[in-house]
């Protein structure tokens, strides 16, 4: 028999417990041997809950205790997780988190522990809630050279811009009834500004280079400045806008951002709605493969933890080589990605037409009836060749006292 702990009881502490329980002969079949549940570590007393004569208060007991061999860690945030996660490691137990801040931020350090004491930190809930991505990473692809990898990783914002696009809402009516159904905190800063996702490209990112990738050196933009009237051209050009997090790499140069993108309807993407997640992983050999779940939610996050736990159970006595190096990935400038730029500028076309075409070169021009303004998507080009075409429109503009570029959002159309 195994024992575990699990610290925190939230919502996805609550979720393993209530799996480790109701499915308890089939985790012990695929493990070896039963896992036991031996104490639960929060600061709150739960005295009509199934573990309430499991409830602890203090770290040390988890930590000291010998018997207890894998630990999980879902509290969040970094403190005190970091240092309780570390303790474990350094004291030979295995850890299973589902904190993404946590494994951005630290994970090089806690995965060379994890070396050194030839003991296991498994993360597969970190990224794609209860989407196995991690695991086919480093088992299932581990023949591949990945290329690419792309994705809706935020549930969050891709409800929210689901319903900008199929109801017309507007972002701040969205963003209220993303919160009221508990889609979104209070604090809505960590997924509308695209932070959340930033962490979880930085992981993927990681785990397919084999390098630490700093989370900061990522280009990150939410969605705060998406309006209704972008799907609405969105829609009259048969695409949609999502937020999604981006990792291209070629010849050890690794290009990543998060962005707003529009995309047409031949992107498996397009069709990823509401609070679920996609992700595309391109390798070299099999080419675009996709994933596609529940990105959260109690019980689907704390499944992929309790495939943490089967995994470490079945390899109490060996280390699994996963995740990356302290060897750092060097993120190329934005300025070197290349898109096609959906733009929106004020006023006519008609009087705006040359300097559109002497700036941004071929476009194709899209009007809404009734509106002062209009939209131009460019072609391919650089990121950095677009700003400077994009300030030099600005000053045109600002010379004739006229109103320059609107709205701009990237495009792989």
């Amino acid at each position: 028999m195994i024992k575990t702990a699990v610290m925190g009881y939230g919502t996805i502490g609550s979720g393993v417990v209530e799996i480790l329980e109701q499915n308890k002969d089939v985790i012990a079949k695929r493990a070896g041997q039963e896992v036991e549940l031996k104490y639960v570590l929060d600061l709150r007393e739960f005295p009509d809950s199934p573990v309430a004569d499991k409830i602890i208060h203090d770290f040390k007991t988890i930590e000291t205790d010998e018997e207890v061999k894998i630990v999980v860690e879902a509290m969040g945030g970094l403190n005190p997780a970091y240092p309780f996660v570390k303790a474990c490691l350094l004291g030979g137990k295995h850890v299973v988190t589902s904190n993404k801040a946590l494994v951005a931020a630290y994970g090089t350090e806690l995965l060379e522990i994890a070396r050194e004491k030839k003991v296991n930190f498994f993360f597969e809930a970190s990224v794609g809630g209860g989407i196995p991505i991690i695991r086919p990473l480093y088992r299932c692809l581990m023949g591949e050279r990945i290329e690419e990898i792309s994705g809706i990783l935020n549930g969050t914002t891709n409800y929210i811009l689901t319903k900008m696009d199929k109801e017309g809402e507007s972002f701040e009516n969205a963003l209220k009834e993303a919160q009221n159904l508990g889609y979104a905190e209070r604090n809505p800063e960590a997924d509308v500004e695209g932070h959340d996702t930033c962490r979880k490209i930085a992981i993927l990112t990681a785990m397919a280079t084999g390098k630490e990738v700093n989370y900061e050196d990522i280009y990150t933009e939410g969605i705060t400045k998406i309006t209704d009237i972008d799907f609405k051209y969105a829609e009259k050009m048969g695409a949609s806008v999502k937020l999604l997090g981006t990792s291209r790499m070629k010849d050890g140069r690794v290009n990543a951002y998060v962005a707003p993108v529009m995309l047409d309807k031949t992107n498996p993407l397009y069709a990823v709605n509401d609070v679920f997640n996609g992700i595309m992983v391109k390798g070299n050999m099999l080419g675009t493969s996709m994933f596609y779940g529940s990105g959260a939610g109690k019980l689907p996050t704390a499944s992929a933890v309790v495939a943490d736990i089967i995994e470490a159970a079945q390899n109490l006595e060996d280390h699994v080589e996963i995740g990356w190096t302290e060897e750092k990935q060097a993120i190329e400038p934005m300025d070197q990605a290349s898109f096609r730029y959906f733009v929106r500028i004020a006023g006519s076309y008609r009087n705006k037409e040359q300097d559109v075409k002497s700036l941004f070169g071929k476009v194709e021009v899209y009007e809404l009836y009734g509106m002062d303004e209009f939209a131009i998507l460019t072609q391919e080009m650089k990121e950095g060749e677009f700003k400077a075409a994009a300030i030099a429109f600005d000053t045109k503009e600002q010379a004739q006292s006229d109103f320059g570029i609107k709205q701009m959002i990237r495009a792989m159309l």
